[in-house]
């Protein structure tokens, strides 16, 4: 089993190397590889490499990675293989605050901060949460639940529809922008702020992983064996609101990597336990939102698509055919 482990991460690691490469060669400037040994000589091509491209693939890499173990965590939590902060309206919840603070902040004349952004995300992300939370208490069906996560998601995207109509025309283009969905114009202070706090909540995960496989196993074997399911319950809704917060913060709402890249790491890995699957989320999402992102900003450059329009794309089919799988062998059992 260690070396399916060990061969899984060797080619997930190989394909995010090679993505790396080929976006820092591709986009409006095309670079050969001879271009990287005379970066010192030329100054705009420092620019478009290190001031550029560079932080927008790290921001994809890190967010990607980011939503990815948050929606391990979220499907942890609720025990639904189709639970993510975008579908349960948690980023909704996360884009509502940051819409009302950016609107807030602008027209007072203000420049918003990154950690203003983030906290607003939080918070937005952390009261979407409670919402459900609430609905899951009378609601116990796990279907009827995801599908009032996406009415909330509905009502808050309704909500920031309405700030946006009644906003100024300056603040209006930076909320368009920034609601498609963009790892563009990421900084360096960006990155090491996202940096800072993704791999500070991926580290808190990756510590609970003995508990979570646990809960995994059942609340009664989780309790046998001394684990708080209390106390880890709020670790898993702090940690997956605080990644899925920061990438709304960050990068806008972004669909569907949090569902189905889990799914894609358990079936190479084949295995449930969470210390293999949280790095391998990690770096999956990553690896997969850097793809999507290379195609968001170059298939019709100089045109932009949003970074949610290809990612539901290319991971729609495979949310539906792991919903397939699984509805058929529970028929045929």
């Amino acid at each position: 089993m260690k070396k399916r482990y060990a061969i899984s991460f060797t080619l997930i690691l190989i394909f995010l190397a090679l993505l790396v490469l080929v976006n820092l060669m591709t986009g409006s400037v095309h670079l050969k590889i001879s271009d990287f040994f005379s970066l010192s000589q030329n100054e705009a091509l420092r620019r478009v490499i290190l001031d550029i491209r560079l932080p927008r693939i790290l921001a994809a890499i890190i967010l990607g990675g980011a939503l990815s173990v948050s929606g391990f965590l979220l499907q942890t939590f609720f025990a639904n293989p189709i639970a993510g902060p975008f579908v349960l309206g948690i980023s909704s919840g996360a884009k509502l605050f940051v819409a009302m603070t950016m609107i807030f902040f602008l027209n007072a004349g203000i420049m918003i901060s990154s950690i203003a952004m983030v906290c607003a995300a939080f918070i937005g992300s952390l009261i979407a949460m409670g919402i459900v939370l609430l609905l899951s208490l009378r609601v116990r069906n796990m279907s009827v639940l995801v599908v009032c996560g996406i009415l909330v998601g509905y009502i808050c995207s309704a909500v920031t529809d309405f700030f946006v109509t009644f906003a100024n025309d300056s603040n209006i283009v930076n909320l368009h922008n920034w609601s498609l969905g963009s790892f563009s114009g990421t900084s360096w202070k960006d990155i090491l702020i996202m940096a800072v706090l993704v791999f500070t909540a991926l580290t808190f995960s990756i510590f609970l992983s003995k508990p979570i496989g646990a809960f995994l196993l059942g609340e009664n074997y989780a309790r046998n064996m001394g684990v708080n399911i209390k106390a880890l319950r709020i670790a898993l809704i702090v940690i997956s609101t605080l990644l899925s917060g920061c990438v709304t913060a960050f990068a806008g709402p972004i669909s569907f990597v949090g569902i189905a890249v889990p799914h894609l790491i358990k079936s190479l890995t084949k295995t449930a336990k969470p210390l293999v699957l949280i790095p391998g989320c990690f770096l999956g999402g990553g690896a997969i939102t850097l793809f999507c992102d290379g195609i968001a900003r170059s298939v019709f450059a100089p045109t932009e698509l949003s970074i949610s329009t290809v990612t539901a794309f290319f991971l729609v089919p495979v949310v539906i055919s792991m919903m397939v799988r699984k509805n058929g062998g529970s028929k045929n059992a």
